[in-house]
C-alpha cells in the first residue's frame, strides 16, 4: 500500500514536471510567466532535488558499512588500502558525509559524525595538529618515521578539500576548528624558504590550497597572521615566480589551486592593502591573459596542461577543474571591471552545453562532480539557460553512477559525488532544507519576479520546519563581498536578518515576519499526498 501511495504521489509530480516543460525551460533559475508556472516549476525541482538528496544519504550510510570497526574511521578505498589517510579520506570522503548528515540526519550527524573526528584527532595527530596515515590492521601509524613533507601536503589537501567546504556551508563548528589548528601547525612547521619568509612549500597545489584557506580565515577569525602568510605566498609567486613564467602549467587538478589562490590574494590585497594591489595587478592580469590565450580551445574550455613559453599543449584532454579557474577569471573581472575576462566565463558558459557526454577524467564520478560543481557556481552568478540545462542533463549520468549499496566507484572521490549532488539538489530548493528530513518529503523551490515560490509534498503526514539560507559569505565567513571562490557552497536565496519578509501558505497571507525570525524555520504541517505551496517576498522597506 505504501508503495502504491508513493507511485502516485510520484506520478502527480511527474505530470506537473511534464507541464513545465511546456510552460518555460526546464534550466532556467526561474520560471516565466505567473506563479502558477513557478510552482509547477518548482514541482519539477522538488523531484530532481529529492532524487540527490536521497542518493548522498545512501552514499553515507553505504561508507559507514566500511568503517574500521576500532578506530570508527573510514578508508582510504574499498579495494586495497587498509587504511585512513588525510589527503583522501579525510580530505575527499569524510566532510561529505558529515554534510549530508548534518542536512538529512542530525541524529546520524550529532553522534557518529562527531564522534568519528574526535577519534581521527585523537588516533592520527602526528605532529602537533598534522595528521599521519593510520594502519587500520595495526592501529598505528602506517610510516615508522614522520616525512614533513607527506604531513603538510595531506594536511594542506583536508583544509582546502574537506574543511573549507563544511566550513562555507556550517561557519564555526568542531570542524572549523580542526581546521584551524592544522593551519597553525601547517605554518608553525612550514619548511621552504624564501626572500620574504618560510612557506609550506614549492608546490603550486599546497601553495594554491593554502591561500584559498588563508583568505577565507583572515576575515572569518580577524587573526592578522592569516593575511600576512597569505600575501607571503602571494608575493613570492606574483612578484617573483608568476606560474605562466614556467615552461610548465596545469590547468588541472595538482596545478589549477595556485590560479584561484592567487586570485583570492589579489581580492584580499584590494580590501586591505591598496599598496599591494597595485604591485599584484599587472603580473595577475598577464598570468591570466596567458592562460585564456594560450590554455583554452575555441569553446573557452581548457586543456590539462600546457607551456605557457611555447603555447605548447603537453596534455590534450580537457580539464573538469575548468570551473575552478574561471572563478580566477571571474573574480579579477569583478575587482577590476574587466569586460574581456567577463566575455570569457560568458563565453564558456554559453558553450559547456556542447559537453554533456565529454568524458571528464575518463568518465569517472569524480571528473562529472568537479565539471559540475565549478560550472554551478559560475552559473550562479552568470545565469546561462543553455548551461542549467546542462547541469541538468550531466547530473543525470552522475547520479546514474551509484550502485544500489550506495558507494559510488569504491573509493575517496565518492565524496565528491556527494558534494555536487548537494549543491544541485540546493540549487533545486534555493537553499531551502527542512527539519527534520524525510525520505518521502519533497520539496523544491523557484525565485521569479523577487518571489520565493516553494513547493513541498509528502507520502505520509509531515510536521517540521523550511530552512532559510542566510548570505553565509556575510554571516559565517565575515567577508565583504561574496566573489568567486573554489570550494563554496553557492547562495542562491538569501534572508538577511534586518529585513522584513511577506509569507503566504496556500495562497492565504501570514504575519510578517523579520528575517531574524524567519532563519529560525518557517513551521508548517503538510497533509500526505497534498501540496504545500509557500511564497515569500522581501518587502520593499524595513518595518
Amino acid at each position: 500500500m505504501r508503495q502504491i501511495h508513493r507511485l502516485f504521489s510520484w506520478l502527480s509530480i511527474g505530470v506537473m514536471g511534464i507541464c513545465v516543460l511546456a510552460a518555460c525551460p526546464a534550466n532556467r533559475l526561474a520560471a516565466a510567466g505567473d506563479s502558477f508556472d513557478c510552482l509547477l516549476q518548482a514541482e519539477r525541482n522538488a523531484w530532481q532535488a529529492q532524487k540527490a538528496f536521497t542518493e548522498c544519504l545512501q552514499f553515507t550510510r553505504g561508507w559507514l558499512a566500511h568503517r574500521d570497526p576500532r578506530s570508527g574511521l573510514i578508508p582510504r578505498n574499498l579495494t586495497r588500502d587498509n587504511h585512513w589517510n588525510a589527503k583522501d579520506s579525510a580530505a575527499d570522503n569524510y566532510p561529505f558525509m558529515v554534510l549530508t548528515a548534518a542536512l538529512l540526519d542530525r541524529e546520524l550527524f550529532y553522534s557518529t559524525m562527531i564522534e568519528m573526528l574526535e577519534s581521527e584527532i585523537r588516533l592520527t595527530n602526528r605532529l602537533d595538529n598534522l595528521p599521519d596515515d593510520f594502519d587500520f590492521a595495526e592501529q598505528r601509524f602506517l610510516h615508522e618515521k614522520i616525512d614533513l613533507n607527506r604531513l603538510i601536503f595531506g594536511s594542506s589537501e583536508y583544509v582546502k578539500d574537506g574543511l573549507i567546504p563544511l566550513t562555507e556551508w556550517m561557519g564555526m563548528s568542531p570542524w572549523a576548528g580542526r581546521m584551524i589548528g592544522i593551519q597553525n601547525s601547517i605554518w608553525k612547521h612550514a619548511p621552504f624558504e624564501t626572500d620574504y619568509g618560510n612557506i609550506p612549500s614549492d608546490d603550486f597545489e599546497i601553495n594554491g590550497e593554502q591561500l584559498q584557506v588563508l583568505c577565507r580565515l583572515y576575515w572569518m577569525t580577524g587573526d592578522d597572521r592569516c593575511r600576512q602568510w597569505a600575501f607571503r605566498i602571494a608575493d613570492y609567486y606574483l612578484l617573483d615566480h608568476l606560474p605562466t613564467d614556467g615552461e610548465r602549467l596545469s590547468l588541472d587538478d595538482h596545478g589549477c589551486e595556485i590560479i584561484g589562490g592567487l586570485a583570492g590574494a589579489y581580492y584580499l590585497a584590494s580590501k586591505t592593502d591598496p599598496d599591494r594591489r597595485a604591485k599584484y595587478r599587472e603580473p595577475i592580469h598577464r598570468m591570466l591573459d596567458r592562460i585564456l590565450e594560450v590554455g583554452a580551445n575555441d569553446d573557452g574550455l581548457f586543456h590539462m596542461v600546457i607551456n605557457p613559453q611555447t603555447a605548447d599543449v603537453l596534455r590534450d584532454e580537457l580539464t573538469d577543474n575548468w570551473g575552478y579557474d574561471y572563478n580566477a577569471v571571474l573574480n579579477v573581472a569583478q575587482l577590476d571591471d574587466e569586460s574581456c575576462y567577463y566575455e570569457a566565463v560568458r563565453h564558456v558558459l554559453e558553450n559547456i552545453h556542447k559537453y554533456v557526454y565529454y568524458p571528464w577524467e575518463g568518465g569517472g564520478s569524480d571528473g562529472y562532480a568537479d565539471s559540475i560543481e565549478g560550472g554551478l557556481n559560475l552559473l550562479n552568478r552568470i545565469p546561462i539557460d543553455s548551461g542549467f540545462q546542462w547541469v541538468d542533463d550531466s547530473m543525470d549520468i552522475l547520479l546514474a553512477k551509484q550502485r544500489p549499496d550506495g558507494v559510488i566507484e569504491g573509493w575517496h572521490g565518492d565524496g565528491n559525488f556527494a558534494r555536487t549532488a548537494l549543491m544541485y539538489a540546493l540549487w533545486k530548493t534555493q537553499g531551502v532544507h527542512i527539519q527534520p528530513w524525510r525520505a518521502d518529503v519533497a520539496f523544491g523551490a523557484v525565485f521569479d519576479g523577487g518571489n520565493l515560490y516553494i513547493t513541498l509534498r509528502s507520502d505520509w503526514n509531515w510536521s517540521g520546519v523550511i530552512k532559510f539560507d542566510p548570505p553565509r559569505h556575510k554571516v559565517y565567513l565575515n567577508l565583504p563581498s561574496d566573489y568567486p571562490r573554489i570550494n563554496q557552497f553557492p547562495e542562491w536565496f538569501t534572508v538577511d536578518v534586518d529585513q522584513i519578509y511577506a509569507i503566504t501558505l496556500n495562497g492565504v497571507d501570514q504575519d510578517p515576519q523579520k528575517g531574524g525570525d524567519l532563519l529560525k524555520g518557517l513551521q508548517v504541517q503538510s497533509k500526505a499526498g497534498v501540496p504545500l505551496h509557500a511564497t515569500v517576498t522581501l518587502l520593499d522597506s524595513k518595518q
